[in-house]
């Protein structure tokens, strides 16, 4: 069977596959289109499999918010080179990933990679792209947010997409989320936790291994010094709180003010619209961290 222009193009724009791999595709199944589709597929797989060892610490992080802003979804997309994180198309498929994670109310890793999408499931999309662009990719994390009671989900993108924040503010009013300040103050809470990367909200959820690293270098950095344990033990504590208040999302100071923490900053737009606000939880993603 001639394989024609027209041909290709079809196939092309159902698959996304280069003119070439097309071509060789209807070659390969008489110009079937259906089972050129399955044989690009079927290549895909056989790439993905062979570059799955290669590092891929490049890529994106992206976003989706719904209208409302009680639901988002946050992921990470991995590849080979910077330069392909910042082709267009690349940034298409994670923008479309996040979107169809989003609508599928996918709520890990796992389940997201079985979500139909096209012609089969998103982890069947993610190896054809990389016959498409010919570098490892990896859908690596997500996390997504499901506001119960009143708040509101927002999400940052920083750095083109090296970082992505997802966060959860609540409050005890609804109509509380629809006041400019409320929202000017979770947008400001996003930009925050981008730049000073808060290991946990508070003390309870820095990790202990975290905590327990800086004990033994304060330690270290004590010995001999010929201070008694107990005298010791108060640097030490002493030193813990000014790691804590760098680490720590409550009491970091806020970027656009450092003399207030952001606790104090919370409980100050409380008094100002009349509630209670709350960081239930917040996500930071860097690129390959």
């Amino acid at each position: 069977m001639s394989i024609t222009a027209s041909l290709v193009k079809e196939l092309r724009d159902k698959t996304n596959a280069g003119m070439m791999e097309c071509k060789n595709a209807l070659k390969e199944t008489d110009g079937d289109i259906d089972a050129a589709i399955k044989y690009l597929r079927e290549r895909g797989a056989i790439k993905a499999a062979k570059k799955a060892d290669r590092e891929a610490k490049e890529g994106l992080v992206a976003s989706h918010i719904d209208e409302d802003k009680k639901h988002g979804v946050l992921i990470e997309v991995n590849c080979e080179t910077d330069f392909v994180a910042k082709n267009d198309n690349f940034k298409l498929f994670v923008a479309e990933l996040a979107d169809a994670v989003a609508a599928s109310g996918a709520e890990d890793l796992e389940s997201a990679l079985k979500v139909s999408h096209g012609d089969g499931a998103i982890d069947d999309y993610v190896k054809a792209k990389v016959l498409e662009l010919g570098e490892n990719l990896q859908f690596r994390r997500m996390v997504r947010y499901d506001v119960a009671n009143c708040g509101l989900v927002a999400s940052y993108i920083h750095l083109g997409g090296k970082v992505g924040v997802l966060l959860e503010v609540g409050c005890e009013k609804e109509a509380t989320t629809g006041s400019d300040d409320f929202r000017e103050l979770v947008k400001d809470l996003t930009l925050h936790i981008a730049a000073a990367a808060p290991a946990g909200l508070g003390r309870d959820d820095i990790p202990a291994e975290l905590v327990d690293a800086e004990k033994d270098l304060f330690r270290k950095q004590l010995e001999g010094s010929g201070k008694p344990p107990e005298i010791l033990d108060k640097i030490i504590t002493g030193k813990l709180g000014k790691f804590y208040s760098e680490h720590c999302l409550l009491e970091q100071g806020f970027v656009k003010d450092p003399d207030t923490t952001v606790e104090k900053l919370l409980a100050a737009k409380s008094k100002d619209l009349g509630d209670t606000l709350t960081v239930r939880r917040f996500t930071r993603f860097a690129v390959g961290e």
